[in-house]
């Protein structure tokens, strides 16, 4: 758990801080409430030297973010369809990020089903990252904000988790480097989202 007071915490690689930030709580407030998510999956990406990330090329303006400070969010658009949420670690200037997965939602609970519909079960809330963005309120607006400064969304500290309940796999749902051992979760929580191995992943040399 990173309880995000310490700014020095998150400017470490992102396979460090990915673990780490499992436990800890990701808060926004907008006009319509406030909804709180603890972290139960992340997944690392280590910019220019990840063929997954989206630094891999070189800085853009989409991307800057990532490239630092530390402790601001980096929000993108998945297919055109989802806002995804990823915590900036390493040291400025050079790209480095941790795509936030999955979560439980602590607060707000009625605010987030009416965001991702009534019906949707408790544990699905905020399961995968475009969920978890959905039911948080978080959206392009988002981008570049300061996680341990910031009024509208912030990171906290919440459940320190034992490292015997961390668990290691293959990133989600990415063509290159997927086999990567860089997505991190909790073992046996119901809120983690199933494995799915892109259609067009191919074996690649890992880290």
């Amino acid at each position: 758990m990173i309880d995000g007071q310490d700014r020095r915490l998150l400017t470490r690689p992102a396979e460090e801080v990915a673990p780490e930030l499992l436990g800890s709580v990701l808060t926004c407030k907008t006009p319509e409430g406030t909804v709180s998510i603890t972290i139960t999956e992340t997944e690392a990406y280590s910019g220019t030297a990840d063929p997954a990330s989206h630094a891999y090329r070189g800085r853009t303006p989409r991307n800057a973010v990532m490239f630092g400070p530390a402790g601001h969010l980096y929000v993108y658009r998945s297919h055109g369809l989802h806002w995804c949420a990823n915590v900036v670690t390493g040291t400025d200037g050079i790209a480095s990020a941790v795509l936030v997965r999955a979560g439980r939602v602590v607060e707000g609970e009625d605010l987030a089903r009416r965001r991702r519909g009534e019906t949707v079960e408790g544990p699905r809330l905020a399961r995968g990252p475009g969920n978890f963005c959905q039911a948080l309120g978080i959206t392009a607006e988002h981008n570049g904000a300061d996680l341990l400064a910031g009024t509208s969304v912030r990171l906290s500290g919440g459940e320190r988790v034992p490292a015997a309940l961390i668990q290691t796999g293959p990133r989600v749902g990415v063509s290159k480097a997927h086999d990567w051992q860089h997505r991190f979760y909790l073992a046996g929580d119901a809120t983690v989202s199933a494995y799915r191995l892109s259609p067009r992943a191919r074996p690649s040399a890992g880290a």
